[in-house]
């Protein structure tokens, strides 16, 4: 299988798609904020070198040694704790590695290295999944990660691996009564949370989530701005470098958390319906790979991944409208940031490896 072979049957559609989103981060990100474009460009460059590679090489093989599959898990295991213990305070988080100029953040890879072991778990167990053995070790796999991030504090973060540990649940043909009695068991230990571990402005932000008009030049901020910029956009937007709260620095975070409203403050409710779309239209690519994969492993893995961004899309997205509440999550392939940024590109180049296996 020689290289021109891999790309004739690449699912170019998909292609086409991150190059949509690539010329959306980059054009944003450029408008607010000119000192990353250079590095969002760089990322992207980097990253579309590893979707060809991650196409070119079967690791397929790889991903079904034990060997394999826990090592990586343990070493991003060990990696954030690592971060936890000695990374310094950023943002009011120990969550990044600092290497010179450049940070690197454990947790995208911890994401990458959880939806690579549970495609390999689920695509074993999913027949007998609803059995509580099957539940606790899954519940396992995403409770050592998911605890260490939220400790430093990062609860977004947190949110995001029970949130893949759910979706992959769901997937693997769990019953509905067990859904419910997760949701209740789950509700209990969001109230224990609540009084034990969320911090200050954790609770903060909650309430200013449930009671939109509370604290408007503090926690709500953000999220007034936010829907100030959406709100006077109209149609067409205000055009290129011409968003007012966007450009004033009203808008806070207008290149990773509230990328979306910057975005749409000045390309508009169109330009906005088209981000919306070419991500949308992502996803169901993604979909189709999965589903005309010719394993289970492949078709988890790809779902996996649609788990993963939907999951960040609805959050970050959520946010910006102030229908979920700012928890720092971003715009996957949007927003600006290194790791997150070449993590979701890696993820994408294994499924499009994916497809082309599929199509020999």
């Amino acid at each position: 299988m020689n290289f021109l072979s891999v790309l004739k049957h690449h699912d170019w559609p998909l292609n086409i798609a991150i190059v949509i989103l690539a010329a959306i981060s980059l054009t944003i990100i450029g408008s607010t904020s000119s000192h990353l474009l250079l590095s969002q460009a760089v990322w992207f460059t980097l990253g579309f070198t590893l979707i060809f590679i991650f196409a070119y090489l079967d690791f397929r093989p790889l991903m079904n040694y034990k060997w394999f599959l826990f090592g990586f898990y343990f070493f991003s295991i060990a990696l954030l704790l690592g971060t936890l213990l000695f990374s310094p305070l950023i943002r009011k988080t120990h969550s990044w590695i600092v290497l010179g100029p450049l940070q690197f953040q454990p947790s995208e890879l911890a994401k990458l290295a959880l939806i690579i072991l549970f495609s390999y778990f689920f695509a074993r167990r999913h027949i007998g999944i609803a059995h509580v053995t099957n539940i606790l070790v899954s519940f396992f796999y995403v409770a050592l990660p998911a605890m260490l991030i939220f400790l430093q504090p990062d609860w977004g973060s947190a949110l995001i691996f029970v949130g893949l540990w759910i979706g992959f649940l769901l997937i693997s043909g769990m019953r509905w009564r067990h859904v419910v009695i997760g949701f209740i068991l789950f509700s209990i230990l969001a109230g224990a949370s609540w009084v034990f571990f969320l911090q200050d402005y954790q609770k903060e932000r909650i309430i200013g989530f449930l009671e939109p008009t509370y604290d408007p030049l503090g926690i709500n901020y953000s999220v007034i701005q936010s829907k100030i910029a959406i709100g006077s956009a109209g149609f067409l937007g205000k055009g290129f470098h011409q968003g007012t709260q966007t450009q004033l620095g009203f808008l806070t975070e207008p290149a990773t958390d509230f990328v979306f409203a910057a975005f749409v403050e000045e390309w508009g409710l169109l330009g906005g319906m088209f981000l919306l779309g070419t991500f949308l239209f992502l996803l169901i690519r993604i979909v189709i790979i999965g589903i005309r994969a010719r394993d289970s492993h492949a078709q988890f893995l790809c779902l996996g991944v649609v788990i993963l961004f939907l999951l960040e899309f609805i959050f970050n997205i959520g946010s910006n409208l102030g229908l979920m509440p700012v928890v720092g999550i971003t715009f996957p392939l949007v927003s600006s940031g290194g790791s997150s940024l070449l993590t979701k590109l890696v993820l994408l180049g294994i499924v499009q490896g994916v497809a082309v296996k599929s199509s020999f």
